[in-house]
């Protein structure tokens, strides 16, 4: 039931420009707006969308006993313009062609464009899209009140709410903007997912800067192919209106994706210091990456000139997340030693390589590592932090890319000395056929431990390795819920560790 943070009401005509010849609109007030028929509230306006399971249509009727002022329907499959027609009684019900695309000009309008009035940034990718979000959002806010939104929660740095998505619906997603600009954040760095542009949800959203990170397999259960997931990537950077485009070109697509974009092209790359400078407008190369106990030594050269930085952040794949970031501020005019100043002092995210230490214990990480290229990254960075042993503790969501899980399999068995496979979030799935299917992707299996229950399984990997070892909890990051047998229930990652190394200090 989203509303404007100041209560005000809007014409039904003012939502809907088709709708402004027509008496009736002009005089219909509405209050809320919603896409779920659940979520309707008095004097409120539903938007009635065709789904993956059906047409929302088929819930009018608890729509209409909810107080509806009107209803906007997509002529969708069964449901065509005459049946749509025939709706029509107290509560008009209109007819509405390409209403999934116009969902969010409309709730734009209805929070008063409120994005108009914020620089946003969009980064899309595989991995890395909360990480380059969370570290761009705290070092512009050194200059500018910054807010993010994204998977780990929506609002400013330090202080988030929970997101149910990655990236909200077209109506939650502008009240959510209307939200943090009336609480003074005047730019924005958001997620972008595959799942949001395919579906039109950032619609409305006017992006002056879109961020590539890569492209690894993932949600081949929802795009079909990695063709049809890269398209639904590359539509980001066709927002009209684009500024800048910072790109990642160590990935094909990315490489790809610099020689097609119109904006402002600023290609970032280890490794490639030529090619950068061809494919981009401007570039940023990183020259070396220096893995140290306390963190990374990055040394780069740039259209902004050549510099160092230093961080305390883990992993050296997180080099190139802050040199993506370094590019986006440099792009947005900051100077650049005040970029690196603010770069060197950005925390960690919210499960990811969050390290863990206690005396006399192994070092544990947290981290969100969910497909085989992330896992991969993850446990490559590790090890140049390990002296001794690396423990990989892990799973695969149920309900989800079967694909991947022998592809995590194989990776682990490659990079990791003790494998402890757990349960993800196994969903409806049979938690055995999941561990199963990873099996199959091993080369052997006398390293390999498997307990379901996750929580024995993240205690006893840490009770069972030496204080030299390093034990990496994998998957679920973040997330403070386990989803099993289609149930959710209390689950962290990072207070089990917690408890793990409390219980070795007693």
């Amino acid at each position: 039931m989203p509303r404007r943070s100041d209560h005000k009401s809007i014409l039904l005509a003012d939502l809907l420009p088709a709708l402004s010849g027509i008496d009736w609109a002009r005089r219909r007030a509405v209050n809320s707006l919603a896409l779920d028929s659940r979520d309707v509230a008095r004097d409120g306006l539903w938007l009635a969308l065709q789904g993956s399971r059906g047409h929302a249509l088929e819930h009018i009727e608890d729509a209409r006993a909810r107080g509806a002022v009107a209803i906007l329907a997509e002529p969708a499959g069964d449901w065509d313009r005459e049946r749509i027609a025939s709706l029509a009684g107290d509560v008009p019900v209109i007819a509405v062609p390409g209403l999934r695309r116009q969902a969010g000009e409309i709730a734009a309008r209805f929070f008063g464009q409120a994005a108009q009035s914020m620089r946003i940034v969009g980064v899309t990718g595989t991995n890395g899209k909360t990480s380059v979000v969370s570290f761009f959002a705290q070092a512009l806010a050194t200059r500018v009140p910054t807010a993010m939104l994204g998977t780990v929660g929506n609002g400013f740095p330090g202080d988030l709410q929970p997101s149910t998505h990655t990236t909200l619906d077209a109506v939650n997603l502008h009240a959510a903007l209307e939200g943090v600009f009336a609480r003074g954040a005047r730019a924005l760095a958001m997620e972008v997912s595959s799942h949001a542009l395919d579906q039109d949800r950032v619609a409305g959203v006017p992006f002056h800067t879109a961020v590539f990170t890569n492209l690894t397999r993932d949600h081949q259960d929802y795009h079909g192919s990695m063709q049809a997931y890269a398209d639904a990537k590359k539509r980001l950077f066709r927002t009209p209106g684009l500024t800048a485009a910072v790109i990642n070109i160590d990935d094909p697509v990315g490489a790809r994706l610099a020689a097609e974009v119109r904006p402002r092209v600023f290609t970032v790359a280890v490794g490639k210091g030529s090619e950068a400078v061809r494919l981009g407008d401007r570039y940023l190369h990183i020259l070396s990456i220096e893995s140290r106990v306390d963190g990374l030594r990055v040394q780069f050269d740039s259209s902004w000139g050549a510099g160092e930085l230093h961080t305390h952040l883990l992993g050296s794949f997180n080099a190139l997340n802050l040199c993506l970031v370094l590019a986006t501020l440099l792009a947005w005019d900051m100077p650049l030693a005040s970029a690196l100043n603010a770069l060197g002092k950005v925390q960690p995210v919210l499960g990811r390589m969050m390290t863990f230490v206690a005396p006399r214990r192994p070092r544990v990480v947290v981290d969100y590592a969910h497909t085989p290229d992330a896992l991969e990254h993850v446990l490559t960075a590790l090890r140049a932090h390990v002296p001794g042993r690396l423990v990989c503790v892990f799973g695969c969501g149920g309900d989800r890319d079967r694909g991947k899980r022998p592809q995590m399999g194989e990776v682990a068995s490659r990079l990791a000395d003790q494998i402890v496979l757990t349960d993800d979030n196994p969903r409806s799935e049979d938690p055995q056929h999941i561990v199963n299917e990873i099996l199959a992707g091993m080369d052997g299996r006398e390293n390999v431990i498997v307990e379901h229950d996750r929580a024995s399984a993240i205690r006893d990997s840490i009770a069972g390795a030496d204080s030299e070892d390093l034990v990496l909890i994998a998957g679920k990051g973040h997330e403070d819920y386990q989803e099993i047998a289609g149930k959710r229930r209390p689950f962290s990652d990072i207070e089990q560790v917690r408890l793990a190394l409390q219980d070795g200090e007693a």
